[in-house]
């Protein structure tokens, strides 16, 4: 069974953006991922039994709201049912932290993902227009996504 390891070392944002960027289209740099290391964000590795990473997230709880800031699974591992899990555990460990929503927002091409969240119970609840730069052609609209936990 995959679990969630909390990272705390600036050192693992070169791993994880590079692990990104293998596996997405817009990932994240590695001075986010150092931010997010440093800052008041949770952020996690995904492994599984044998230690092996097969993705990561990126989470920020305020007060009684979960904000999901970043999750993505690594090229190799995906297609196989570790986004849900991944993502079930990350709502999981928010509802034990007394968050009783999660947020989260996506790009709007992003269908494979919108149907991933949609099928773990969150439900589309605004747009925020060209939100996301491209690198070629116009901004691209976030999806706002909640979900009760």
């Amino acid at each position: 069974m995959a679990e969630l390891l909390r990272l705390h070392d600036p050192a693992a944002a070169t791993e994880m953006a590079d692990a990104e960027a293998a596996s997405c289209d817009h990932p994240w740099s590695s001075g986010m991922y150092a931010d997010s290391l440093t800052g008041q964000d949770q952020v996690y590795a995904y492994r599984d039994a044998n230690g092996q990473v097969l993705g990561y997230a990126v989470l920020l709880i305020i007060l009684d709201e979960a904000q999901l800031q970043n999750i993505f699974i690594c090229q190799p591992c995906q297609r196989q049912g570790h986004g849900r899990r991944l993502l079930q555990q990350l709502m999981h460990s928010a509802a034990s932290q007394g968050a009783v929503r999660m947020l989260l927002e996506v790009r709007e091409s992003n269908h494979a993902a919108r149907a991933l969240y949609a099928g773990c119970g969150f439900v589309e609840s605004g747009l925020r227009k060209h939100y996301y730069r491209n690198d070629h052609g116009p901004r691209e609209h976030a999806v706002l996504m909640e979900a009760m936990l």
